[in-house]
């Protein structure tokens, strides 16, 4: 089992500048020490792995120290003792529990773990509404005793009169199933005066379990959505309960309220609103989901949570969200000026183990230092960060045609979902994972990771297969910049206007407005773009604008996806923008950028690509120049071929510019490829790729305005054909080929009409 894990406090950066490591390592020491990564796929069939040693300042020996992750996401308010005076309390809030069943779960709470002490609204251990009172030295509970319905709203209230010495717990569910006794309430009798309040905060979604490290600790952790949460320094009755539940109170009532929130106000920030005077406003912690409908939306005024906010007035708490794991630093490196743009990680060795924190040197803004850029695809990796497809889908073997195995950092993910989970996966209640964090460590994106998919031929995903085309690039000794998906979201055009080429990784899947809008830009002012994956450009993703390192997507409608999300929740909390595929977004899809779109995939064997007619156009004489071969890449480390995986094709109809040619197109895929599911309407037969003509990976070429061009492979195996006998082959001909004429500042012509 791992020992060793960390991350950085950032993954670009520019000489100059400084990054961070935090270390988790449960050594009583350390090897710590920076390398250039080129070639970091360690299968047996690879070129070797090649990770050259930089000399720097963090290199040597440091102590290990165990560092630890608190997951499960909350929001705090920091009162102090405002409530002390009173000796009546009441707490409510409309409440969608998504586990009521898990056990003992704060809702709103003014609870002090380790004391013992404090009041708080909870789902209580038989999973209906409850109430706890403490003094540190006597606990009064009680609850509902009916519980509630998962994935269904209620009004639940709790209150304590201190003067009549009672407590009371109320329970309405907003549905109406004749058959389900859910409603009701329960009375008791409780010490009078009882000097219950503590120095906890105020939480929703968790009670209090003390500092660690400067991070709060959330314990009791909810499961579900809250809305409207309201505290009273009074015991309300539940008509009252019922009057100050919604945005307006009456008059009467006003001077009660010691807080009101309004999760609708700041839905793109992390701030939670108090709406009563009080000026009690909070935070959340690790970003629970927001932009999601609260308990009366009703779809009839609008489908984003900006047409109606009042109806988006709730936030979904997970007890698996992770944003910033809040490590403590263990050393940094401010980058030299002389350390050339790359990939680099630092290694962190000890007894035999070891572990890589991988980052980016970026050049100086609006320096470049060579004409081609290689686009770093860090939205991607943090879509995948530490996926659970071995662990979560049951279905993964289905997918994959062949036994699954798997590797050891998948076994530790599996057993500390504290590290947080990848796009794909749901969290503990079921509902899909709406945001990643590059601020823990990311156990996939290192070198020499196993292969995901199991034994047999090579099916490498992500990072390492994305070190096949640097390895090829400096095996023909190409210069080249490594720039990231962050950097030009925050930097648009200008970033690549400097640059002659920008050539891709084999899976650039998740892209921002301001990254599609960029790339096409740049295409159409002359730049040329080598597209060398499949499935890139696929969903529309949000970064958001006060959080760093972490990115948002909705899968909104349709697509081939891990999960869905409910009506309602279409649009992204950070941005207000509508999610989904882009190739529903209005004249971006991924074949107006590039020429081809997703059509197919498949996780077993690769095939390969045969010359098409446009092989014979003059337009394309270069990219086969010396290139005589019928058939194109029948080996390769993905799947022993160059066209597998995730397949692209052209298609006019889907925005492929009319111009482009079709070089070369694969064929005989398996039927393990399928096609998919946005190309159906219904479901049918003959969706395989050994019967239906539309599953295949085209190579594409066409010219873009002002002397540009495109240059596209459709199939995620494709790189892996790159390094195949030793680089000496007609996959890796042809790229050098493109490559060349690239950097060629010659302009393209545009085809006459």
């Amino acid at each position: 089992m791992l020992k060793i894990t960390g991350y950085a406090d950032r993954v670009s950066v520019m000489p100059g500048q400084t990054i961070r490591f935090m270390v988790n390592c449960e050594y009583p020491q350390y090897e710590a020490g920076v390398v250039r990564v080129v070639q970091g796929d360690s299968a047996p069939e690879a070129p070797p792995v090649k990770l050259v040693p930089v000399s720097s300042a963090v290199d040597g020996r440091y102590p290990g120290r165990k560092q630890v992750i608190h997951a499960g996401s909350f929001a705090r308010i920091d009162c102090g003792d405002s409530f002390a005076a009173s000796p009546n309390f009441s707490m409510q809030a409309m409440v969608m529990p998504t586990t009521p069943k898990k056990g003992r779960q704060a809702i709103i709470s003014k609870w002090d773990e380790a004391a013992g002490k404090g009041i708080a609204l909870v789902v209580a251990e038989d999973g209906s509404a409850g109430i706890e009172l403490s003094d540190g030295a006597g606990k009064v509970t009680l609850s509902v005793g009916k519980p509630m319905l998962a994935k269904h709203w209620y009004l639940v209230a709790a209150t304590y009169d201190g003067a009549a010495g009672k407590v009371a717990v109320h329970q309405q569910p907003q549905h109406d199933f004749p058959t389900i006794d859910d409603s009701g309430g329960a009375e008791a009798n409780a010490p009078a005066g009882l000097a219950w309040d503590s120095a906890a905060p105020l939480l929703f979604a968790a009670s209090w379990g003390g500092q660690d490290a400067g991070r709060t600790v959330g314990r009791a952790l909810y499961n579900g959505k809250i809305d409207r949460p309201r505290v009273s320094a009074a015991a309300l009755t539940l008509a009252e309960i019922e009057a100050v539940r919604g945005d307006r109170w009456p008059e009467r009532l006003a001077g009660t309220l010691a807080g009101a929130w309004d999760f609708a106000d700041d839905i793109p920030g992390v701030t939670v609103r108090d709406i009563s005077g009080r000026r009690f406003d909070g935070v959340v912690v690790n970003m629970p989901t927001r932009g999601v409908t609260g308990h009366n939306f009703t779809g009839e005024d609008g489908m984003c949570w900006k047409d109606r906010p009042d109806q988006w007035s709730a936030i979904h708490f997970h007890d698996d969200d992770v944003y910033d794991a809040g490590w403590q630093a263990d050393f940094s490196l401010t980058v030299p000026e002389t350390m050339k743009s790359g990939i680099y990680a630092v290694r962190i060795h000890a007894e035999g183990e070891e572990q890589f924190v991988t980052f980016v040197v970026r050049p100086a803004r609006g320096k470049p230092t060579s004409k081609l850029a290689f686009l770093f695809p860090l939205a991607t990796y943090m879509a995948y960060a530490n996926e659970h497809f071995g662990t979560n889908d049951g279905l993964v073997e289905l997918h994959l045609n062949r036994a699954l195995v798997l590797h050891p950092h998948q076994q530790f993910l599996n057993e500390h979902r504290e590290y947080g989970h990848s796009l794909y996966d749901l969290h503990s209640d079921g509902s899909g994972v709406y945001y990643s964090s590059r601020l823990r460590p990311v156990l996939n994106l290192r070198p020499k990771v196993e292969a995901n998919h199991g034994a047999g031929p090579s099916h490498l995903w992500l990072f390492n297969a994305d070190t096949h085309i640097t390895s090829w690039l400096e095996h023909f000794d190409q210069d080249y910049d490594v720039i990231t998906d962050e950097d030009l979201h925050e930097e648009g055009f200008s970033l690549l206007s400097g640059y002659r080429t920008v050539m891709t990784a084999t899976h650039p899947e998740y892209y921002s407005r301001e990254m599609y809008d960029a790339v096409q830009r740049f295409t159409h002012s002359g730049g040329r773009l080598i597209y060398l994956g499949g499935n890139g450009f696929y969903w529309r993703i949000a970064y958001n604008r006060t959080q760093p390192g972490i990115i948002e997507v909705r899968r909104s409608e349709g697509g081939s996806r891990a999960w869905e999300p409910p009506t309602g929740e279409y649009y992204h909390s950070f941005t207000g923008e509508y999610g989904g595929m882009w190739r529903r977004q209005g004249g971006r899809s991924p074949n107006h950028l590039v020429g081809v779109g997703f059509t197919a995939q498949g996780f077993d064997v690769s095939s390969y690509y045969r010359r098409a007619s446009g092989a014979d156009d003059p337009r394309a004489a270069f990219i086969l120049d010396g290139v005589d071969d019928e058939i194109l890449g029948d080996f390769g480390l993905t799947g022993g071929g160059a066209s597998g995986m995730e397949l692209d094709r052209h298609d006019v109809s889907l925005g492929s510019p009319p111009h482009s040619l079709v070089v070369a197109r694969s064929e005989r895929q398996t039927e393990a490829h399928v096609h998919v599911v946005e190309d159906l309407l219904f479901n049918h037969m003959g969706t395989t790729g050994d019967v239906n003509e539309k599953v295949h990976a085209d190579l594409v070429f066409f010219e873009t305005p002002n002397g540009g061009a495109v240059f596209s492979v459709g199939s995620i195996a494709y790189s892996g054909a790159l390094p195949w006998n030793n680089y000496d082959n007609n996959i890796s001909r042809l790229t050098l080929n493109v490559l060349r004429r690239f950097m060629d500042p010659a302009p393209f012509p545009l085809p006459q009409a």
